[in-house]
């Protein structure tokens, strides 16, 4: 078992042994405030970007929806003209070959697997490296029509100046013990959302039950599943290949039992979405970000096996990959044939995109007129 899984297990279930770490804690938390504050005094110099820039982040590790939240917000913005696009650190990617600009055929192992999938979801413009002037800069040589650029997870990047801070803060998981890293999973203190714009995510039946008004001026969201769709005929680059078509397999059906394989930072909610679905799930759960083989896939045998959309990038590149070197084996096509992909939809509260829109018009941006 990893480091990351260790602590992550032990975060969840607030581990006594975790207060031991406590020392470590209150001397990441004194670097982190020194660091902030250095930025904030011109100490350490930061980069302002020539066009506005909206950072999506959160103040814990693991996930918290910001990938479906942006892009919700960058679907949104294209479907009213507003030139917007995309940066990210690129996590999980090669950080040897950034900066780079992502495509729809980019690699998951190049790019990262998050980047990917806002990529293939969205056709945005987006570029990725850990220097994020850098990643701004390669971006915007290659469009430099843009009006916005949204950073993906940079609201600890204090190097790059921003407009615009949306925190996501995932209501169901909490904060646990309230303590930062090690301790607990904070990257930054409580006190951190304290003016903030946050924007919480929350369980679809919790936001049904929300009605009064105080809870109407919040920014809200939640995540709605899709339909099931077949790993390997969800990618145009495969239906020419060798995968034979000759019976296309019915999805799984509720109460039916499944593999849910999942490489995200909270697999818990994954896990928790396909049993308020009515499956019978035998959960995996790996590191966020985890590189997975298909040899490795063969263990989960006879029953379906379901994956995020992030999972999902990664998969069919290396189906991809395999498929240009030979023909699968029939061991793999049956593989194939039970790989299903679970998309889900960011829905926000109409007070997300009121925000936004005001936010948007104070930097002479205005949405309905894009």
């Amino acid at each position: 078992m990893s480091i990351e899984t260790t602590m992550t297990r032990a975060w969840q279930r607030q581990a006594a042994w975790l207060w031991l770490l406590l020392p470590v804690s209150w001397l990441y938390g004194f670097i982190t405030m020194l660091r902030r504050q250095a930025y904030k005094i011109g100490l350490l110099s930061s980069y302002r970007a020539p066009i506005p820039v909206m950072v999506i982040g959160n103040i814990t590790v693991g996930g918290s929806g910001k990938t479906p939240l942006i892009i919700e917000l960058v679907t949104y913005l294209q479907k009213r003209n507003i030139k917007v696009g995309v940066i990210s650190r690129g996590y999980g990617g090669d950080s040897s070959q950034m900066p780079a600009l992502v495509h729809a055929d980019s690699l998951p192992s190049i790019v990262g697997d998050e980047p990917s999938l806002i990529v293939n979801t969205t056709g945005a413009a987006m570029a990725v490296c850990p220097n994020r002037k850098q990643a701004i800069t390669t971006l915007l040589n290659a469009y430099p029509n843009l009006q916005l650029i949204i950073a993906d997870d940079g609201l600890q990047h204090y190097a790059l100046q921003r407009d615009i801070e949306w925190i996501v803060v995932d209501a169901s998981r909490g904060f646990g013990n309230q303590q930062l890293l090690p301790t607990g999973f904070l990257r930054e203190p409580m006190s951190r959302l304290q003016g903030a714009n946050v924007v919480y995510h929350e369980k679809a039946e919790m936001v049904a039950t929300d009605n009064n008004q105080a809870q109407a001026k919040r920014l809200t969201m939640h995540l709605q599943a899709d339909k099931l769709q077949l790993l390997w005929s969800s990618a145009a680059e495969i239906d020419d290949s060798n995968v034979t078509e000759e019976k296309i397999p019915m999805p799984p059906m509720p109460n039916s039992r499944v593999h849910a394989v999942s490489g995200i930072g909270y697999p818990q909610r994954f896990f928790d979405t396909l049993l308020s679905l009515g499956f019978d799930v035998i959960g995996h759960a790996y590191p966020d970000h985890y590189d997975f083989s298909l040899h490795e896939l063969l263990q989960y045998s006879e029953q379906p096996i379901i994956v995020t959309s992030k999972d999902a990038v990664k998969i069919r590149a290396l189906l991809l990959d395999a498929i240009s070197r030979q023909p699968l084996s029939e061991e793999y096509q049956e593989l194939v044939s039970r790989l299903w992909v679970l998309p889900v939809t960011a829905v926000l509260s109409d007070s997300c995109y009121e925000s936004l829109q005001q936010q948007l018009k104070a930097l002479n941006i205005d949405i309905n007129n894009g």
